[in-house]
């Protein structure tokens, strides 16, 4: 069974730091293209980084950038979401998707509330 965990998201101050954690099983990762993604209540589903599975290539949305690092280790299977220098902005759930090219499907987490506030 294909499966997803994200941890490591909770309540932070302005400035502070977490890192999330996105755990597969089921899958060997380095096989899939990895993405984090943040959804507030009633707004779309944006996208915050990504890392490719070929050469590790990163993304970032711009509002992130100099931020967020996104890594993989994949002898953990596991993706990792550092988020430095957070602001309230970034206060969303997080999740991850795991993203196969063919054939095309998405593993999706369960998502993990992020909160930054003093």
């Amino acid at each position: 069974q294909l499966q997803v965990v994200e941890s490591g998201g909770g309540l932070v101050q302005p400035g502070g730091s977490l890192r999330l954690s996105c755990a597969a099983s089921g899958f060997t990762l380095s096989y899939y293209d990895i993405g984090w993604f943040r959804q507030a209540p009633g707004k779309e589903r944006e996208g915050v980084s990504c890392i490719n599975r070929l050469d590790d290539k990163t993304m970032y949305v711009e509002s992130v950038k100099g931020r967020f690092t996104i890594s993989r280790d994949n002898a953990k299977s596991t993706v990792y979401l550092q988020m430095n220098s957070l602001k309230p902005e970034d206060t969303d759930v997080y999740y991850c998707d795991v993203r196969s090219r063919w054939p095309r499907y998405d593993v999706w987490g369960q998502g993990i509330q992020v909160t930054v506030s003093s």
